[in-house]
C-alpha cells in the first residue's frame, strides 16, 4: 500500500534552491543532509499548505497533499517568474513505514517517531498514522491545519519546520514578529478525552466560554487548539470530557 493522498512535484534548473529558499518556512541547506519539512504561507503569515522536499540528483521532490497539486503548481509558477526553474507533476508514489529509514528512504524531519518516506514504489507499513500523529502532537493538512493557522501555534518551530535565521520569505514577517513574544497564547496541544466527539467541535470551559477547538482522537487523547488562558479545570467537546 502507498500514500495515495500525497502527490510529488519534481523541482529541476539551476535555480531551484534560490526560488525555494525565497518562498517556503525553512532553509534548504537542509538538503545537504536529508528531507526538509516546511510550510509557504500567506503575506499575512498564514498557512496555505505544509510539504516534504527530498533531494535527488539535480532534482528536489516536493511530497505534497495530492488535494493540492493543481492550486501548488499554478503558485509555484507564479512565483517563478524568470528563475531557471522546472516544475514537472509525477506520478511517482510516497511510501511510509516507522523507525530508522531504511536505504533509499528518508526519515521524517518533523519527529523520529513519524518512521521514514520514500518515492520508489516500495510498500508502505500498516500503520495507524492517526494514533501516532495523535502521541506526538503532529498536526495533519486539512484537519489541524487550516487556512486560519499560524504554524508557530501548530507546533513548527518543535517540528523542525520553520528557521529563523534563514532570511526573508513570504510571510516571515508574522512568523517573526510571534517568535519574538514572550510566550503563545493559543496553540496545539495533546489532551485527554473521555468519550468522542467529531474533528471541529468546540470546546467550551465550565462556565460556557469559548477555550478551543477539538481535532484528530485516538486512545484516549487528542489533539486540541486551545486558548491557554481558558485551558483549565474540566472542559468539555460535545458530550466528551477534555482534560489536560
Amino acid at each position: 500500500m502507498t500514500d495515495h493522498a500525497r502527490k510529488v512535484i519534481e523541482i529541476s534548473g539551476e535555480d531551484r534552491l534560490h526560488f525555494l529558499q525565497g518562498m517556503i518556512t525553512n532553509d534548504v541547506k537542509g538538503l545537504e543532509t536529508g528531507a526538509v519539512y516546511a510550510a509557504l504561507l500567506t503575506p499575512q503569515g498564514k498557512f496555505l499548505v505544509d510539504f516534504f522536499l527530498v533531494p535527488e540528483g539535480d532534482v528536489v521532490l516536493m511530497d505534497i497533499p495530492a488535494s493540492e497539486e493543481e492550486s501548488l503548481m499554478k503558485r509555484l509558477t507564479m512565483y517563478k517568474l524568470r528563475s531557471k526553474v522546472t516544475l514537472t507533476s509525477t506520478d511517482r508514489v510516497v511510501s511510509r513505514g516507522l523507525g530508522t529509514a531504511p536505504e533509499g528512504a528518508f526519515q521524517d524531519p518533523r519527529t523520529p517517531e513519524m518512521g521514514w518516506r520514500a518515492y520508489d514504489g516500495r510498500p508502505s507499513e500498516n500503520v495507524d498514522w492517526d494514533a501516532i500523529r495523535v502521541a506526538h502532537c503532529v498536526p495533519e493538512f486539512g484537519v489541524e491545519l487550516t487556512p486560519d493557522t499560524f504554524i508557530l501555534e501548530a507546533g513548527f518551530a518543535q517540528l523542525h519546520g520553520v528557521n529563523f535565521k534563514k532570511g526573508c520569505y513570504v510571510g516571515q514577517e508574522v512568523t517573526a514578529r510571534m517568535h519574538h513574544k514572550t510566550e503563545l497564547r493559543k496553540g496545539l496541544k495533546q489532551v485527554e478525552i473521555t468519550g468522542a466527539a467529531p474533528v471541529g467541535t468546540e470546546i467550551l470551559t465550565e462556565d460556557g466560554k469559548t477555550a478551543g477547538t477539538l481535532f484528530t482522537q485516538s486512545g484516549g487523547r487528542a489533539i486540541a487548539y486551545l486558548r491557554y488562558d481558558r485551558a483549565k479545570g474540566t472542559l468539555k467537546a460535545g458530550e466528551a470530557l477534555i482534560t489536560l
